[in-house]
Formats: C-alpha cells, structure tokens, sequence
C-alpha cells in the first residue's frame, strides 16, 4: 500500500504486480480521475462537453470527431487551392498573432509558445494569441482563469478568431490549429510554430494523416531544433528553420554540492512518446543494483501504479518546486521518442546527469557531452544510470554538467526566431 512521507509525495511498497491500464477498475477510475483534473485544469464547461459527448453516443451512437473543426478541414483544399501570402511591408515593431488549442494548466506547449510571445514583446512588437476550441471546451472566464498559471505576458488571449486575419504574421501551433489558419483570409504572413512531430502521437490514422498533411500546407516553419527542420525539410519539402533550446538557467541552479541519493523519472504513462514502460524496466533493473537510491517520478499522477521497486511520486510539479528536486538527484531518466524534451538542459543546469534515449530526434537537438545518450534497452538505460552514480567525482562531473548549459539562454533563441520571421516577412 502507498503511504505519504513528510515531503507530501506518496511512496509505493516494493515488489508490487503493475496495475495494467486495460483493467475495468483502473478504465473507472481512470475516468474519475481524468474527470476531475479536466475540471481542475479546463473548467466545468469542458466536463459537461464530455459527458453531453460520452450521453449522446450511448444514446444515438458516435459522431465523427476531430480535434479540428470537420467544416475546416473540407476548407483547407492544400491540393488544389495552395496557399498565397505577400510579404509585408517593412517595419519596426510587428504585429504577430498566434493561434493556440485550449489550453490546460501545466501545458509545455502553451508554456513554450508564451515564453516567445513574452520575448517579442520585449521587442516592442505586439502579440495576441487566439484559442481555436472548436468543440467549446472552455469559456473565455475558464481560459482566463488558466492563463494566470503561466507567467504573465501583455498579450490578450481570446476565444475563437474573430480579429485574427489583422496582423503581420500569424503561427498556427498545432495540427488542429493549422487548418483555420490556413482558411484564414488575410495579407499576414502565415508560419508554422512546431515543436514536434504531431503524426507521431497517433497510430496510422486519419488523424496521423490530417496532422501530416499540415506540413505541405506552405506555411513557412520555425521549429524547435534542428531534428524537426531536417525531417520536415527531407520528407515534406516544407520550408524551415529552428531555434536552439535553452537551458532556463535563471530558474534552474546548481546548488547541491554534496554526494546526490536520488534518482529521477520523468513519467508519464499518458503519453506514449514518453516510454514509460521501458523507463520502468530500466528503473527496475537499476534498482537491483543501487537500492539505497530513492527513485522519484513526476510528470504526471502514477501514485495507483504498483511497480516492482519503491518510489516516490510527486505527481504534476509547479515549476517552482522542480529545482529542489533536480539538485536532490544524481541521475534521470528522460525518454523521448519524437522531438527532444526540454529537460535535458533544464536538468543539466541543476548538475542532474540525463539518460536519454540515443535517437536522431534527440542527438540532432542537442550534442551536450554531459547528456547520457543510451541504446533504447532497459539494461544499456539502467547501465547508463549506474555509471552516474558509481563515479568517484560525482559532485565535481555534476557542476561541470551545470556550467557546460549556462550560455544557452532563452533570451538567444528568441533573437533567432525574431530573425528567422523578419527574414521571411522582408524576403
């Protein structure tokens, strides 16, 4: 049974069965639980869609369903009707609008697509960004009440496009969002905001196809690293280019200068992309061999799984309370099957040592030589983390590893963006 320690995150007893996602009692619980973060997250409006759609399929039988508007889709002809946009007139100060989906607390994304909303700002110019919700998850009072979980910006966020076409340029950032973007009737420029390869979240469908589809729409692309502009540069023709990650040093610091006990997950078992089976087949094997190491899990609420070792759960963390946490471990697991996370760097600024799945979309990120880069095997990931903690200058390799991320500023990938779109936009 799991109990809760002082520091408020749950333990679970060792040597447990897994809890399989397929069984009714997790399926129940797991809608009960989704019910209530979709509420705490997204509002009650957002819950009372769900269940009017859960209701009416009992009733009449599904309905064909998109994240995307059907309506949007049959307009966006990219086969027949390719899309135009002039290049604007110089100017000092631009004004750029971005089309986001709703959005929920915690969000990457939206914490990612704000953070060069905040820098173009900075810049003088103004920004607005638009909720494209075309299933009215959220009134405009719940997006509001969202928005204050992120750092704060000038830019208003409204529901729905009304007022979108008036601008410079304009960033679809998602598949979903790619389609009205691409309807919108405007002289703006229109860019393609992608921070990763959206086909990848789904199995072969209509929906990996509609999310394919996007990147032959014409838009011009700035992408999150370098993987994301040579794939979709190779397979798609699409025009690109990218921005480098940062390492958010002003929010993570190295601090910890004593031996580390601690070894962290990032485990989210919602998302495929994120290998959380193949983390935990690692951690079980690493735990075999160091298991006076405490092995701590965030990311997302995993408290119900039983896993055949001890571990701390810390479910969804505020951004606050990372930093504590990064400079309590040596190590950490970080699995990423499509466009690199960003905590790698974030990690690595706190003296946390990260194994990483060793993959192009990945290595073509970053070539950082304190990133573990490890074969896609429980026991080479394992390994990896054992090398980590079994090194005799453990404390000195952790603040090298901090130091070596120190420049990657934030700050400098906001310039390269500013000055891929003003390229694009004075030709």
């Amino acid at each position: 049974m799991a109990s809760r320690p002082r520091d408020g995150c749950r333990i679970t007893a060792e040597h447990q069965p897994w809890i399989r996602l397929n069984s009714s009692g997790v399926v129940l619980i797991g809608k009960i639980r989704l019910a209530i973060r979709v509420l705490r997250e997204r509002g009650p409006r957002a819950v009372a869609h769900r269940v009017k759609r859960y209701i009416g399929n009992r009733l009449r039988g599904p309905r064909v369903a998109l994240s995307v508007a059907l309506e949007d889709v049959i307009a966006a002809n990219w086969t027949k009707s390719p899309m135009r946009t002039p290049s604007a007139a110089a100017g000092e100060h631009l004004t750029v609008h971005w089309v986001v989906p709703p959005a929920g607390i915690g969000s990457g994304g939206h914490l990612n697509i704000f953070r060069f909303v905040r820098f173009l700002e900075k810049r003088g110019h103004t920004c607005r960004v638009f909720c494209y919700d075309p299933h009215e998850h959220q009134s405009q009072a719940e997006v509001d009440k969202v928005i204050k979980h992120f750092p704060p910006m000038a830019a208003p966020v409204k529901v729905g496009l009304g007022g979108a076409e008036d601008c410079d340029a304009i960033f679809a950032t998602s598949w979903p969002t790619a389609y009205p973007v691409f309807n919108l009737q405007t002289r703006a420029k229109k860019f393609y905001f992608v921070q990763d390869f959206e086909p990848y979240f789904f199995p072969a469908s209509s929906e990996s196809t509609l999310a394919e589809n996007t990147y032959r729409f014409g838009f011009y692309g700035v992408t999150a690293g370098r993987w994301l502009t040579e794939k979709l540069g190779t397979e798609y023709g699409m025009s690109c280019d990218y921005y480098d990650f940062g390492s958010d040093s002003d929010r993570y610091h190295f601090r910890n200068l004593e031996k580390r006990k601690k070894i962290f997950f990032y485990a989210r078992p919602v998302t495929p992309r994120r290998g959380f089976e193949l983390g935990v087949l690692a951690l079980e094997l690493f735990h075999k061999k160091h298991p006076e190491y405490e092995i701590h899990l965030a990311g997302w609420d995993v408290s119900r799984f039983r896993l055949p070792f001890p571990f701390h759960d810390h479910g969804v963390m505020k951004l606050s309370e990372l930093d504590s946490l990064y400079n309590d471990c040596a190590a950490a697991l970080v699995i990423s099957f499509t466009n690199m996370s960003l905590l790698p760097l974030e990690l690595l600024s706190a003296g946390c040592i990260p194994v990483v799945n060793d993959a192009p979309n990945n290595t073509l990120v970053s070539a950082n030589p304190y990133i573990s880069y490890t074969p896609s095997s429980p026991a080479a990931m394992a390994d990896a983390l054992c090398e980590v903690v079994e090194r005799p200058d453990q404390v000195e390799y952790a603040r090298k590893a901090a130091a070596s991320v120190q420049n990657l500023a934030w700050d400098d990938s906001g310039a390269k963006f500013e000055a891929i779109m003003r390229r694009e936009l004075y030709g």
